[in-house]
């Protein structure tokens, strides 16, 4: 099965337990990085998760994984804030995001450079369109974007 399958299972075992406690799924995540496999829920709630938030849905969820068993290989499961410079993979991310100061990385350079900034104005199943401090409305296909990502502001 794919990475992409168990990402979905997880997630649907996962939100109505989230739901329950007032908190919604950001996104789910099943990645190799090295010799492991992680499945990984991002999780958020108006004025921001905290540990105990994470320890909540990491218990409960982990009772229903024993109990469904969707994932035959070894894995280490993770229950986290998506945090302040989140990732916008997903439609409903990137309407949440409209207006915000958003990052993007190309996988290929555009106008010479593979990273951009600007307010995230629109976007579309192709495109992803940000306003640049200067002005000027820049359009991105998704399929070049490496990631977007919420600019943080220290």
């Amino acid at each position: 099965m794919s990475a992409k399958k168990y990402e979905e299972i997880a997630e649907n075992l996962v939100t109505p337990i989230t739901e329950s406690m007032g908190i919604s799924v950001y996104d789910v995540e099943y990645v190799k990085e090295g010799s492991d496999h992680y499945l990984r829920i991002y999780i958020d709630k108006p004025g921001g998760v905290n540990i105990n938030d994470c320890e909540a849905v990491s218990r409960a969820f982990s009772e229903k994984l024993d109990e469904a068993d969707p994932i035959p290989d070894a894995y280490i499961m993770e229950v986290s804030s998506p945090g302040l410079g989140r990732t916008l993979k997903k439609d409903r991310h990137f309407e949440k995001s409209i207006g915000e100061d958003v990052d993007i990385k190309l996988f290929e350079a555009v106008e010479g450079a593979k990273e951009h900034s600007g307010v995230l104005k629109s976007f579309d199943k192709e495109t992803v369109t940000i306003t640049t401090e200067d002005g000027t409305d820049k359009s991105f296909s998704r399929k070049g974007i490496a990631s977007t990502r919420l600019k943080i502001d220290f």
